[in-house]
């Protein structure tokens, strides 16, 4: 579908790019422009950058760049017309349906309804005659029909082509559901059902469409195959963007959102009554994960296990949260209990007393750092204090540090001068560290890294001189018939940059500003980075005729020599010819 230039507009013009991403990422203005931590990637440095000015965003770490209707593709798992449908109906455009190509949109939709009639099969099993060990099992965890039937939960009968059958009755074919991953493909050729004798657990995503699933192992029967078994990624599933239970809890979490550990704890919270709970989808806590609470709640409560692995896990939560924008605030469950075990003995009560007891975050990395230590001795005091003051150091909120100060002076008997110029050292060492970071995970892999365009290294000067004449067309329009004149498309350096100049060259003629929407469906998202990198650039600085003819001058030249060192005629006479066009471009730029 060739959606017309002026609805794209109208669609970005309703869909302010600096709203729509604050709902997603936590932004903080810096001149201009907002810069924020990247969403797409893990980083303690912020790095990700808005400019409202031009409608962008580009991340100086990861490279991901483009408009409003990229982003929302990006963080929403959406192709180029999805996302402009989805902004499109957001903001009340109606969109032209004429010759719109919706084969991956179509696709999609095939796995949403396997994926429903997949859920309701199991479920129908459950509560079948075969399905009672599955139900009892369910029964025994102490949950309800009614929550059973809340979650569609489930069983997989044990059988090879169960659900094989079932779907192609209802008329899906072996490839829509390979793509599903509801079933497999053996060494010998042959098809079968990828859950087998499991408690099926539905993966809803926020819109109420059965994603994926998680089958349990019935207790004692998890050698073969693991304790669980879990939908691999698809086109409509990605588990490092998906929470458990996100369906219910996001109506329900305004001002907290409960993160738990497995599916059951999330069950058991809903039954109690805390309809905020949520849960990883069998992987660790991602920054995709992290965003995604963000967009729904205030305050995030890390209730995971308190074995070694959930302490492990809280502190990697912890870390992925710091600059998040959420309050986060950390509950230690007594006796090495999991929620679900708690609730279920000692009731909503007890566990409401619990969740009003979570302590700060910073407040839980002090009470773990003193575990060991013998602090009745001046060795294990010291030790405390200098690991205490590590962990102050991390927060940039003045007023907390000062307390916390405060309370450690009072109970261990030292000065307030000596542990905050503690603190202040390591203070003075994480903005070093931070720095380091930037340069090594930043600014070094932006100007040595060639993934993009990698034809770079055959003119390095060259290829500098298109990006240049790149970045001034793209923010100086008014050049481009200049440019047009003097330069052919064909005499482009590197097939990236001539792609790029031929697609602005075009936008032109057809009287079409050259924003990143121009690039958007033919262009790959990292190619889409790169045009935003050259957008956003202002190294011409106010004489840019003057460098745009030096970049032309620059190209032409390069361009010639090329052409010249890698020609096959030995003909002496012909040599002679391309070395007086080098000499006749070099002339000309001196006149």
């Amino acid at each position: 579908m060739a959606i017309p230039h002026e609805v794209i507009e109208e669609i970005k013009y309703r869909n302010d790019i600096e709203n729509t991403i604050s709902q997603y990422v936590t932004l903080k203005r810096r001149g201009k422009n907002l810069v924020g931590l990247c969403p797409f990637h893990s980083e303690k440095t912020p790095s990700f950058t808005v400019y409202p000015e031009n409608g962008s965003f580009y991340c100086f770490g990861c490279g991901v760049g483009g408009d409003v209707i990229t982003f929302t593709g990006l963080i929403e798992n959406l192709d180029y017309i999805e996302s402009v449908k989805l902004l499109a109906e957001r903001s009340g455009v109606t969109l032209p349906q004429d010759g719109y190509d919706d084969s991956m949109q179509k696709l999609k939709n095939r796995i949403y309804d396997i994926n429903r009639e997949t859920a309701k099969f199991f479920h129908e099993h459950l509560m079948s005659e075969q399905g009672k060990w599955a139900l009892q099992y369910l029964l025994g965890r102490g949950l309800t029909l009614k929550t059973i039937k809340q979650f569609g939960l489930g069983a997989a009968p044990d059988s090879w082509d169960s659900l094989i059958n079932r779907l192609k009755e209802k008329g899906f074919t072996i490839n829509e559901m390979i793509t599903a991953n509801v079933i497999g493909k053996s060494q010998r050729g042959t098809y079968y059902d990828r859950f087998r004798k499991r408690v099926m657990f539905p993966i809803i995503n926020i819109r109420g469409n059965v994603v994926g699933f998680s089958g349990r192992a019935m207790p004692g029967e998890d050698k073969m195959g693991g304790k669980y078994v879990n939908t691999s990624d698809t086109p409509v599933y990605k588990k490092s963007e998906n929470l458990f239970g996100i369906n219910y809890a996001k109506n329900n979490c305004s001002e907290q959102i409960i993160l738990v550990e497995g599916n059951m704890d999330v069950i058991s919270l809903h039954q109690a009554g805390f309809n905020n709970a949520v849960a990883p989808l069998g992987t660790a806590f991602t920054p995709e994960q992290v965003n995604l609470i963000a967009r729904y709640t205030k305050e995030i409560v890390l209730m995971l296990d308190a074995d070694a692995a959930g302490q492990k896990a809280i502190r990697r939560a912890s870390q992925l949260l710091e600059n998040s924008g959420l309050n986060v605030r950390v509950v230690v469950i007594p006796n090495g209990k999991d929620p679900d075990e708690f609730i279920k003995k000692n009731g909503p009560d007890r566990f409401k007393a619990l969740l009003e007891g979570a302590v700060s975050d910073i407040e839980y990395k002090l009470l773990m750092a003193a575990d060991g230590l013998m602090l009745d001795t001046d060795d294990g005091k010291l030790k405390y204090l200098g690991a205490a003051a590590q962990i102050l150091s991390t927060t940039d909120d003045v007023m907390t540090r000062d307390i916390y100060i405060g309370r450690l002076c009072e109970k261990y008997g030292v000065s307030r001068t000596a542990l905050t110029a503690k603190v202040e050292e390591y203070r003075k060492q994480n903005r070093r560290r931070e720095q380091k970071q930037v340069i090594n995970d930043v600014i070094r892999p932006k100007y040595t890294k060639d993934d993009i365009n990698p034809e770079r290294r055959k003119s390095v000067k060259g290829v500098a001189a298109e990006e240049m004449l790149l970045s001034i067309l793209l923010q100086h329009p008014d050049y481009i018939d200049y440019a047009k004149e003097n330069l052919a498309r064909d005499k482009m350096l590197t097939d990236l940059n001539r792609r790029i100049y031929t697609c602005i060259l075009e936008a032109h003629e057809d009287s079409i500003s050259p924003d990143i929407s121009i690039f958007a469906q033919s262009f790959t998202a990292a190619e889409v980075g790169y045009i935003v990198s050259l957008q956003n650039s202002n190294k011409a600085g106010n004489i840019v005729k003057t460098v745009l003819k030096d970049c032309i001058k620059v190209i032409l030249e390069e361009n010639t020599l090329l052409n010249f060192s890698s020609g096959d005629d030995e003909n002496v006479e012909d040599w002679a010819s391309k070395l007086q066009e080098i000499i006749n471009i070099k002339q000309k730029g001196n006149e």
